[in-house]
């Protein structure tokens, strides 16, 4: 079960690695999320997720957050290993249900990678 949850060494934590993911990743995008993927020197699975006030009131912009933890910590084989990946949700995005969230984010990583 350990296998399963999110430890401290699978986030992405400072501003410096999250300006990195930014400049240097390959963006793909979905009707509700962006997605960047950057190479990391770690050889680790980490994420990072990007919500702004612009999505919406706290309540709403925190379930967001737990959908998308939620899925990466169930679907850890999805993300490729010793990769940065940040999780943008786009403006205007509606209630979403973890299946909901899961179909479009499943869709984004299935996609072949451009690097």
């Amino acid at each position: 079960m350990k296998a399963q949850a999110f430890r401290r060494a699978e986030k992405v934590t400072n501003k410096s690695s999250y300006r990195i993911i930014y400049e240097q990743g390959v963006r793909r995008s979905s009707r509700f999320f962006t997605v960047i993927l950057c190479g990391n020197s770690m050889g680790v699975r980490r994420l990072g997720i990007t919500v702004t006030k612009k999505t919406g009131k706290a309540v709403f912009r925190n379930r967001l957050k737990r959908l998308i933890r939620e899925f990466f910590r169930r679907n850890k084989d999805l993300f490729p290993a010793g990769h940065d990946v940040v999780v943008m949700t786009r403006k205007n995005i509606p209630p979403l249900t973890y299946s909901e969230a899961a179909r479009e984010l499943t869709e984004l990583f299935s996609r072949k990678t451009g690097r």
